[in-house]
């Protein structure tokens, strides 16, 4: 009977060592980035290799060769909205995001095919888009792959990807401006028109002042009391060069901000009067 229980003891203790698992960092992490841009945004998954002491650029990354862009699984990037990269647009969808570096300049893949893993598995006939890259050398030494969003305007957006010394970027853009209108002209078909949006967007990017003023004047018929409205149509009323209006409407913004104790705002419609 003795022997029996240790025999048991044994094989239990032997499972539970076997079964233990420890848990160690990724070599290559894999990190997912999202970016706003335009009406929509852009996600992009990829692993960052480290350079771990070893020369990246010729050696660890080769040139003239298909690039996963990473490491570990294919790199994908998806596109929430329409977008364009040189002359070519990118419909809205999952893609992957491939490279043949170069020494001078690198060659950006925007693929149809998500498990690029590998060299084998590129098909140039999968291609949406190629973008030739320059170069450009940078002064601190990067340890782990990297990719990162920049240079974010409107319309227009950069991919940028940085290793060891070396940095390639890819530029986005996207007709803001003309999705923006459309959504305009065709929301004040509908019964809720969105007048406050419509009139901020008029005066963020300098178009009819007289119509943005004409919006923002029904917006606040809606809402007296919505002091940032009445800052909106202070700015605009200075751009049209009524400075009577400005002012009177910046000083119904400070009494309505003060009276919902938001400083920022009175703030903002005393350097507005100040400016008078």
């Amino acid at each position: 009977m003795k022997k029996y229980f240790l025999i048991v003891c044994c094989v239990i203790m032997m499972a539970s060592a076997f079964g233990q698992q420890i848990k160690t960092p990724a070599p290559s992490p894999t990190q997912t980035i999202k970016q706003d841009f335009g009406i929509g945004n852009i996600e992009l998954n990829y692993s960052r290799p480290g350079a771990k002491g070893r020369k990246v650029m010729g050696n660890v990354v080769l040139y003239g060769k298909v690039w996963r862009t990473g490491a570990n699984s294919a790199t994908v990037i998806t596109f929430s909205d329409d977008v364009k990269i040189g002359d070519s647009t990118i419909k809205a969808g999952k893609y992957g995001l491939l490279s043949i570096p170069g020494e001078k300049e690198w060659t950006l893949i925007i693929t149809k095919d998500l498990n690029v893993n590998s060299p084998s598995l590129y098909k140039e006939a999968n291609d949406v888009v190629r973008y030739t890259a320059r170069v450009k050398k940078i002064d601190d030494k990067v340890e782990t792959f990297t990719m990162q969003f920049g240079d974010i305007t409107k319309d227009s957006i950069s991919l940028d990807l940085v290793w060891e010394k070396t940095m390639v970027s890819l530029p986005i853009t996207s007709n803001t401006d003309a999705k923006v209108m459309s959504q305009i002209e065709s929301a004040m078909f509908k019964d809720n028109r969105p007048y406050y949006s419509a009139a901020s967007y008029y005066y963020d990017n300098n178009k009819d002042m007289k119509q943005a003023m004409e919006w923002v004047n029904k917006a606040i018929d809606s809402n007296p009391k919505a002091f940032w409205q009445h800052l909106l149509k202070a700015r605009i009323a200075l751009r049209l060069n009524d400075k009577a209006t400005a002012k009177a409407s910046a000083e119904k913004t400070k009494e309505l901000a003060t009276e919902a104790k938001n400083d920022d705002y009175v703030r903002m419609a005393n350097e507005l009067l100040s400016s008078l």
